[in-house]
């Protein structure tokens, strides 16, 4: 069984608790995000550790999951959308500069990039953290993720959702460092096409990345492969297995 720690703080950014746990010894880090409403445990409680403890085991990983709080403030509908926004914002900011200097220190090491992955909203916080932080994380891995939340939630937009949110600010970056960057990273994208699942997504995803020279893939798994954890379970091995040394 992986070796497991809880870390928690005040974040000064979201004015709240934060609380990040990590299981395995050594390897490279990654770090998953629950899905909307899931705490940084939720990947156990679901399996999805079992279903990597290989790697873990092996010393090839080393995994790293937070609270959804910005997931949760989505969809439960804390205060304003403008509220929403600035938190949502304030959240990516907070993984940015207070969870990847926990981990690099945990890791012991400054020069360490990580992999995000997630699935559903975990995806897209996997890959809106890639975009952009490209020069804090080597790769993404989507799963079945939902890349567009102004049409998730009928909601609308304003500064920080944009700066939040890649198909609302990579369509429009022409070049400079972050593009630079970026286009040294590397973004997966997989779905199922059973039940629930919304491959058009991950794919106005790919195409705006592809656009601007980002390296991506788009993986389809089978319509038996609904929008659950059944799906996740089996997908995420494979592609951390390929990413990781």
């Amino acid at each position: 069984m992986a070796t497991k720690e809880a870390f928690r703080w005040h974040s000064p950014r979201l004015h709240q608790e934060i609380t990040i746990t990590r299981w395995g010894h050594y390897g490279a880090p990654v770090l998953i995000f629950p899905t909307a409403g899931g705490d940084g445990e939720e990947i156990e409680r679901m399996q999805l550790i079992s279903a990597i403890a290989p790697l873990l085991d092996a010393g090839r990983i080393k995994v790293y999951s937070l609270d959804s709080l910005a997931g949760r403030a989505l969809a439960a509908k804390w205060g304003s959308e403008q509220y929403r926004f600035a938190f949502l914002n304030a959240f990516e900011e907070a993984v940015a500069h207070e969870v990847v200097p926990l981990i690099k220190s945990d890791c012991q090491s400054d020069a360490i990039e990580v992999i995000t992955a997630g699935a559903s909203i975990g995806a897209f916080k996997a890959t809106a953290m890639t975009c952009r932080y490209p020069h804090l994380f080597k790769a993404a891995i989507g799963m079945s993720g939902t890349y567009d939340l102004e049409k998730l939630f009928g909601i609308g937009s304003n500064s920080d959702y944009y700066f939040s949110a890649p198909v609302a600010f990579l369509p429009n970056l022409n070049g400079g460092p972050l593009l630079d960057k970026l286009r040294q990273r590397f973004i997966l994208l997989t779905y199922g096409q059973g039940r629930w699942e919304s491959p058009d997504e991950a794919w106005t995803l790919a195409n705006i990345l592809g656009a601007k020279g980002v390296p991506n893939r788009v993986v389809p798994w089978g319509y038996e492969w609904d929008h659950d954890w059944v799906t996740w379970r089996a997908m995420l091995p494979i592609y951390l297995n390929e990413l990781v040394p």
